[in-house]
């Protein structure tokens, strides 16, 4: 009897766990805690896709370059996004290992597939950039970046300036046959890190885009072209809430995809929080029939036996 496949997306988030004490150590910590839990479900008889955030790694790397610009070049975004897949790639390779090796086992077979997925040129994003990215900013340094760079920049509430960026919609993952190969020879594969390394299509060529892709987004394409029989999207709370935060807050157990459209209406999930991992489990259960499921790290396990966590089902 063949596996099941689950397609996990963490938050790139969730691998920094101690925000004044930032290192590379700390992060792969984090990594490892949170690869007991894939390790889990790989024994619950999954064969595993894992996807990844990257945005607070990519600002590191961006103020890296903004430190050292004296000296250095500025990293495009693109690029950002490749390193950033590699070295988290990395970590998760390694923890995954370093857990089958502590538990006294075999190391199940793992690779990290370096992802560009394709988006629209013509995508409304682009001229309109509302995805802020790296450090605050003077507004003559950010002036002077739009000058030099190309930059888009703004002013946020007061804070200072920042850079903003597009956040189009993948339509295509460049890499998907190589990430096909690898599933079906039961290899856990780490993917669309990040949700890919945005490229556009420019007389038949690819070429980098200076934009930022919802991870969430481009984890269901994935999930969906794979067929994938659940899709897992591990946040920093076990379930979803309506009306999160307020007196009224209501646990989701589970919820049918017109159930969750009608709450998406009704305004109960905060965009670029919980809004984006909704409507992607929507996209995900419609598309396919399969389920999808919202849920922390720690209760992977537990929740992928109906135990807890939020389950958006087909109607």
């Amino acid at each position: 009897m063949d596996k099941k496949l689950a397609v996990v997306a963490i938050g790139g988030n969730s691998l920094i766990t101690d925000k004044k004490h930032v290192s590379v150590d700390s992060q792969y910590k984090a990594a490892a805690e949170t690869c007991k839990h894939i390790v889990d479900l790989i024994d619950e008889g999954y064969n595993v896709v894992v996807t990844h955030g990257n945005g607070p790694q990519v600002g590191f790397i961006l103020r890296r370059a903004e430190l050292a610009k004296k000296e250095l070049h500025m990293v495009p975004l693109d690029s950002c996004g490749a390193d950033t897949q590699g070295a988290i790639g990395y970590q998760i390779q390694k923890a995954l290992y370093n857990t089958y090796l502590l538990r006294g086992r075999e190391p199940h077979p793992s690779a990290t597939v370096v992802t560009q997925c394709v988006v629209d040129k013509e995508d409304p994003s682009f001229a309109n950039p509302t995805k802020p990215i790296g450090s605050f900013m003077d507004k003559e340094t950010a002036l002077a970046h739009q000058a030099k760079d190309g930059w888009n920049v703004v002013e946020d509430a007061g804070r200072g300036w920042r850079r903003v960026v597009a956040s189009p919609m993948p339509s295509r993952i460049v890499e998907y046959d190589s990430i096909k190969i690898l599933v079906d020879a039961g290899v856990t594969v780490i993917a669309v890190g990040g949700g890919g390394i945005p490229v556009v299509e420019r007389d038949g060529e690819l070429w980098g885009a200076d934009a930022v892709i919802d991870k969430d987004f481009a984890s269901c394409l994935l999930a969906k072209q794979l067929n994938a029989d659940l899709f897992i999207i591990s946040t920093a709370v076990d379930k979803a809430y309506k009306n999160f935060g307020k007196d009224n807050q209501e646990p989701i157990d589970q919820i049918t995809v017109s159930e969750a459209e009608k709450c998406l209406e009704e305004g109960h999930f905060a965009k670029g929080s919980m809004l984006p991992k909704i409507k992607a489990c929507i996209d995900f259960a419609k598309s396919s029939g399969n389920k999808a499921l919202i849920t922390s790290p720690e209760k992977l396990a537990m929740a992928v036996k109906g135990q807890t966590g939020t389950y958006i089902v087909p109607d």
